[in-house]
């Protein structure tokens, strides 16, 4: 794992924190955004988990497998409009408290 592979997911974890809020507002987007919406979170939650678990931050692997479950687009849970805004906005928050927590460390001597 490089500091390359981290602002990748840096990036990718802030435009997945921009599609989910922009998914809050009802009525605004065409039910294509919100299948694009579960494609590009789910992934993202698979990348990292897949960093946390090579960081060996088992929590955030359990909490990002969560989430790709939740938004996956191929056997998609469907709730209620009110319960995806609650989980758009919590997902956002996750996603940038990752950008914090999930990184490199760099060892001292």
């Amino acid at each position: 794992m490089d500091n390359k592979t981290i602002k990748y997911k840096q990036i990718a974890s802030i435009v997945a924190i921009l599609m989910l809020l922009l998914a809050i507002p009802s009525g605004v987007w065409p039910y294509g955004y919100y299948q694009i919406l579960r494609w590009f979170v789910a992934g993202v939650a698979l990348f990292i988990a897949y960093m946390a678990y090579h960081l060996e931050k088992q929590a955030w692997v359990w909490v990002m497998a969560i989430i790709a479950i939740l938004f996956n687009p191929i056997v998609p849970i469907y709730l209620s409009k009110e319960t995806w805004v609650l989980i758009d906005l919590i997902t956002s928050i996750i996603f940038l408290i990752s950008i914090f927590k999930i990184q490199i460390n760099e060892r001292k001597n």
